[in-house]
């Protein structure tokens, strides 16, 4: 019969449990909701014919996360949060095979390297669509850009082949993983294997903070305004915290070999979420700022206004700057037969939103609206004719008006 202390610990244990697995799963349904938002939005960008690597990686992403969320939930159910660590050398000789404790940590060491595996792979497979993005972002500028993005494929993948290596090689042979008795070492308990905890943290450290600073020298140089830069910078910027739910993962396994594998798998959890949801959080964010902005007003729009970039820079939107590099290329780099660039009535791109504002006026008033611009409308010191037929915001992305039987490529508007 259990004491009153054994029977309270038991039900602590389980309502631990069951925590833990409400938390799991709801930081899984909203990283599924939001791939799936981020995916609605490139749909209404580019369609499904124009998808991208990362279109198709953020759902790779998404099958690793359904199989670690799973591994996590069975670390519980299945091994009741126990492996081959935490155990005295008294311990595991009384630990008689034929307990069904025993059969619990064995199949909670398999769980644990499965599980870093698939850590691994989740992480590189979410860092490469992050790249993947940045090579469009950067599509059109400088060489130097472009090699910086390259640079980063080269570094997570070092750093995938790194943490792989730590959990297939640190522990030989490689079924000491699951050895109960005698004690197989710190390098074969793969809970709170240092070799395996290390390996991956350094990999996302400087995988991390690389592709945060990718972006950001190429924003703060653009003529965005202040509020728009910070705003970006959060946004592109948001793996920061990823970087700290390793660190704090890595902390919990290396201060206590005991407990802090149930702690480091907590974290591990939220370090999965905000991996998912940083690395769609580019695409999602416009489309919030599109839903949000009739409930904004008029603070979240400017009319007749037009923000200069650096010449040969192309905003988040693709549209390109001031410069005749720019204005002279159509969709990805590429002129489109019969265009010129920018809309030639006011000198200014449009995003998709607005294109498709633009196709729906009629070809006569356009040329009406073209003929006052040229007899009798104001013109500022930037050459942009100011018209009240049109309603230009900031965004810009190269815009075309010839028409032809296989009209141009649109941007995305990220």
């Amino acid at each position: 019969m259990s004491t009153p202390a054994e029977v309270a610990a038991i039900e602590a244990a389980q309502a631990a449990a069951r925590t833990f697995n409400i938390t799991l799963w709801t930081l899984y349904a909203f990283g599924v909701v939001t791939t799936a938002l981020r995916t609605y939005a490139r749909v209404k960008a580019v369609g499904w014919k124009h998808f991208e690597a990362d279109d198709y990686l953020v759902w790779l992403a998404v099958l690793l996360y359904t199989t670690q969320s799973t591994l996590g939930y069975q670390i519980g159910n299945l091994a009741h949060g126990m492996a081959n660590n935490g155990m005295t050398d008294a311990q595991r000789v009384a630990l008689s095979p034929s307990d069904p404790e025993y059969g619990m940590r064995v199949i909670g060491s398999k769980i644990q390297v499965a599980g870093w595996s698939c850590y691994s792979t989740l992480m590189v497979v979410l860092k490469l669509a992050m790249l993947f993005f940045y090579l469009r972002l950067t599509n059109g500028l400088g060489r130097r850009y472009r090699i910086r993005v390259h640079l980063g494929f080269a570094l997570v993948v070092a750093g995938y082949v790194a943490s792989i290596a730590a959990v297939l090689l640190t522990c030989m042979p490689f079924n000491h993983y699951w050895q109960i008795n005698p004690d197989p070492g710190n390098f074969c308990q793969a809970a709170v294997s240092r070799p395996i905890v290390w390996a991956s943290f350094a990999a996302n450290v400087t995988s991390d903070v690389y592709l945060i600073l990718i972006p950001l020298p190429l924003l703060w140089k653009s003529r965005l305004r202040l509020i728009e830069k910070i705003a970006s910078t959060l946004v592109l910027g948001a793996g920061i915290f990823v970087l700290v739910c390793a660190t704090l993962k890595t902390i919990f396994v290396i201060v206590d070999e005991v407990n802090g594998a149930e702690l480091a798998g907590a974290w591990g959890t939220r370090e999965a979420f905000v991996a998912v949801i940083t690395t769609n959080l580019p695409m999602v964010f416009p489309l919030f700022r599109n839903w949000l902005k009739p409930l904004l007003g008029s603070s979240a729009r400017n009319s007749n206004k037009q923000y200069k970039t650096p010449e040969g820079f192309r905003s988040i939107g693709g549209g390109g700057g001031g410069g005749d590099d720019s204005r002279s290329h159509g969709v990805r780099g590429t002129r489109t037969p019969g265009s010129k660039g920018p809309n030639p009535l006011t000198n200014v791109s449009f995003t998709e939103s607005e294109e498709r504002i633009v196709n729906d006026i009629k070809l006569q008033n356009m040329k009406a609206a073209a003929a006052m611009a040229q007899g009798g409308g104001q013109k500022d010191n930037n050459g942009i004719f100011v018209m009240t037929e049109f309603d230009i915001s900031e965004d810009r992305s190269s815009h075309t008006l010839h028409h032809d039987k296989n009209p141009a490529r649109v941007h995305e508007s990220w």
